[in-house]
């Protein structure tokens, strides 16, 4: 299966996708961190949507579209202050529409709560990272097509909000202290356990680790 994870710098996504081998390819405007240049596209996401994929994640921007930048849009009578971030927030929506609208049967886009007033459609689940094995909370929307909404594969107890800090360390009560020094890329890392079950849950079944599966346990038998 031919897959892009676009807007994806850290390959997260799409070295899961690898391990289970699937064609997948990251792709951004930056260069890639996560170790595999040979699998990122480096180029505007438009570009690449021009070839055929069989599955699009895509993880658009979110600085002007977020309900976390509502005060800078606003006023207290709610009404717009900032035309420039109105304006950016439009663009954002239609960078967002073009995944949604894609050519192709599975499509999921990863973004937190939008403001309402950039008109985008009810989102299809919610998900947290403490929900597949990462101790946090960081609340995320998911818009799917053709796809079945991710089910839980660990859930524990989240310690904390998750807010891009560059450190994390475990006191003997094991409660987590972060340090202040926070990072708008870090923020914005798609989590692994989130990750790994995106590729199980959405590429397993073509994968061919499936039938390699099935065929060790049929000699167990």
């Amino acid at each position: 299966m031919k897959v892009l994870v676009a807007c994806e710098e850290s390959q997260a996504v799409c070295l899961e996708f690898r391990k289970i081998g699937h064609e997948a390819y990251s792709c951004d405007l930056q260069e890639c961190s996560g170790g595999h240049p040979e699998w990122h596209i480096k180029a505007d996401a438009r570009e690449a949507m021009k070839l055929h994929w069989d599955l699009i994640i895509a993880h658009p921007p979110c600085t002007y579209l977020s309900r976390a930048g509502a005060t800078h849009l606003f006023d207290r009578a709610g009404r717009i202050i900032n035309i420039d971030r109105y304006m950016k927030g439009m663009d954002g929506a239609a960078f967002f529409r073009m995944f949604l609208n894609a050519d192709c049967e599975k499509v999921a886009i990863e973004n937190p709560t939008p403001l309402k007033i950039f008109g985008l459609p009810k989102w299809t689940q919610t998900i947290e990272p403490y929900m597949f094995g990462e101790p946090w909370r960081k609340r995320t929307r998911l818009w799917l097509k053709g796809l079945e909404p991710l089910k839980p594969t660990k859930i524990v107890k989240p310690v904390g909000l998750w807010c891009g800090v560059t450190t994390a360390t475990q006191d003997e009560n094991y409660e987590y202290k972060m340090n202040n020094v926070r990072s708008g890329k870090l923020r914005a890392k798609t989590f692994h356990g989130i990750a790994r079950a995106m590729a199980e849950q959405w590429g397993g079944i073509y994968g061919p680790w499936i039938s390699i599966r099935r065929t060790a346990n049929r000699s167990k038998s």
